[in-house]
């Protein structure tokens, strides 16, 4: 037998290289290297025994398929069964050979892949055809023997390598202030907002933005702060920020109306009394989303003497409270309730509208709204509710109440939080989920 010894084999001319004729074998000594030098391209003619790891198989990426066809060994196929279902007939086997298939679409749910094996040989010791009817599904054959046939070595789903996963936000903003001086109003609970969005995995951050509540004033002239903005923003997220809200609304300057309508906000902040007979009204949501982010303060129709009662500003569920009498001042608004935490809890109440002696001061909305005060002050908005602050008045000019901060909670599986994190969220987990409570601006990088 001649022996051929040389460093490198070129083509003589052009750029096409034979090695072998048809029926040869040509092998590649066991501890031997083959290169292929860079740029170059190996194409099989033939057939391929022992190249590359056992039980793997080369994928066909070039040309995916949508129709019956019959494997060749060594290879992978994409296999695309969205116009219909279809037939892989797999090839006659030789210890050793292996075929695969992967899902492509997603679609082996609504039309399945059958596999089909050559002529009397068996797929997992039966000699029929073998189903595959879940979608996203890969599977890798290796031909075993004439008593197995082919046996599976390995399958997975789509939904094992996810690239993406949802999280769940509930984003409220701070509550405005209440107002004070003689005929002080509730404010307004900061904008209530929920969403799911779904982000990719590895290195998306998350900015988060928690808004303060508003201040209160015991100013007859001008009405109470509003509430700031809190929202969470990303990209390939949909930004969502929430409204701070709208501060109570101010009373009269001597005989002169300057005031009465409370502000708008995430929820409106509610009208104060006004002792020249003039009606006044809640501010109102804004802006005006679908579904809303809160709702409107309540007004005063004219009660124009003592004890002049102020409006409750308005909640993330429902509207602030009227004065209903020349006595009884208006409640907040109520708060909406989440259970983003892992337990139904209310946030998000409006503040109750303040009144002199003798007469009713307005409760505070359930959800953190701070209470209108009787000849007084009012009480603040509960801290991280985004709840209004209480009105306050009297003979004396008494004080508004500020508006409670915000928050900003987010909640995902277990199993895809990364623990990334600044702002210092308060991490608890509640089933499956683990959740992310911000009370000052930070962020969670995926």
């Amino acid at each position: 037998m001649s022996k051929v010894e040389v460093d490198a084999i070129e083509p003589q001319s052009g750029t096409a290289l034979t090695i072998g004729a048809s029926g040869d074998t040509i092998t590649v000594p066991s501890g031997a290297a083959l290169t292929i030098a860079s740029g170059a391209t190996i194409t099989n003619s033939g057939t391929a025994v022992n190249f590359g790891a056992t039980g793997s198989a080369s994928w066909i990426t070039d040309s995916i398929k949508t129709a019956t066809f019959t494997a060749t060994a060594g290879e992978g196929y994409f296999c695309n069964t969205t116009a219909g279902a279809f037939t892989v007939n797999l090839p006659a086997g030789t210890a050793g050979d292996v075929v695969a298939v992967k899902d492509y679409a997603n679609t082996f749910d609504t039309y399945a892949l059958t596999l089909s094996p050559n002529g009397s040989e068996k797929i997992g010791g039966e000699a029929e055809d073998s189903t595959l009817g879940t979608e996203g599904l890969a599977v890798t054959l290796v031909y075993i023997d004439s008593t197995k046939g082919w046996l599976v070595t390995d399958s997975g789903l789509q939904s094992e390598s996810p690239t993406s996963y949802d999280i769940d936000f509930l984003v409220i903003a701070g509550g405005g202030g209440g107002s004070g001086g003689n005929h002080g109003s509730g404010g307004g609970a900061g904008g209530y907002r929920t969403s799911t969005q779904s982000i990719n995995y590895g290195g998306t951050v998350v900015t988060v933005t928690v808004g303060d509540g508003g201040a209160g004033n015991n100013d007859n002239t001008t009405n109470a702060a509003n509430g700031s903005d809190s929202s969470i923003s990303a990209t390939g997220l949909t930004t969502t920020t929430s409204t701070g809200g709208g501060g109570g609304g101010a009373v009269i300057n001597g005989s002169t109306p300057v005031g009465g309508t409370g502000s708008n906000g995430g929820s409106g902040g509610g009208g104060s009394a006004r002792s020249d007979g003039a009606t006044s009204v809640g501010g109102i949501s804004s802006p005006v989303t679908s579904p809303v982010q809160g709702y409107a303060g309540g007004g005063n129709a004219g009660y124009a003497s003592s004890p002049y009662p102020g409006s409750g500003g308005g909640g993330a569920g429902g509207v602030g409270g009227d004065a209903t009498s020349n006595s009884d001042a208006g409640a907040g608004g109520p708060g909406a309730s989440s259970s983003i935490t892992g337990a139904a809890v209310t946030r998000a109440g409006g503040g109750g509208g303040c009144v002199y002696s003798p007469g009713n001061a307005g409760a505070g909305g359930s959800g953190g709204g701070g209470a209108g005060g009787k000849n007084g002050a009012g009480t603040a908005g509960t801290v991280n509710t985004g709840g209004g602050g209480g009105g306050g008045g009297g003979p004396s000019p008494n004080t508004g109440e500020d508006g409670g901060k915000g928050i900003v909670i987010l909640s995902m599986a277990t199993a895809d939080y990364s623990g990334n994190t600044t702002g210092s969220p308060t991490v608890t987990t509640s089933g499956l989920n683990t959740i992310l409570e911000f009370t000052a601006t930070g962020s969670y990088t995926s």
